[in-house]
């Protein structure tokens, strides 16, 4: 594994994820989101944790970058299509689970976030893929 292209997909990737997450979850789904909450109700912060935010974008991006490495999707093609597929697979299954669990979310809001999700990551994938791209 080349720890030079797993770097720079990770540090791409988290910053992706975070202008995307800011761009989709804090502007496009903000007012969807809030009117579809669980059961529970709204239980956003009033302010984020960014360090914790943070690391999560740099642990879904390094995920995202291994898995992209590993599988050869080293193109915008390759790695558009393998961030949807991951996306789609890790939204699917961290939403079910925290539904068939909690009362934290809607199953509108579970559709949306696993739609969003998969898009989010489907450009990041993109992005990651672009920039570890064999060169000839």
């Amino acid at each position: 594994m080349d720890i030079k292209k797993l770097t720079i997909g990770t540090i791409a990737g988290a910053v992706v994820f975070f202008l995307l997450g800011w761009l989709v979850y804090g502007y496009l789904l903000r007012n969807f989101m809030g009117h579809n909450p669980g059961a529970i109700g709204l239980v956003g912060r009033t302010e984020i944790n960014f360090v914790f935010l943070g690391l999560g974008h740099v642990a879904q991006a390094l995920l995202l970058t291994y898995i992209l490495l590993k599988s050869n999707s080293n193109s915008l093609g390759g790695g558009l299509t393998t961030g949807a597929l991951v996306g789609f697979l890790m939204g699917v299954a961290s939403d079910c689970m925290m539904y068939g669990t909690t009362i934290v979310i809607s199953k509108k809001g579970m559709a949306a976030d696993v739609i969003a999700f998969t898009v989010i990551c489907a450009v990041t994938g993109a992005v990651i893929g672009v920039l570890t791209a064999k060169k000839n």
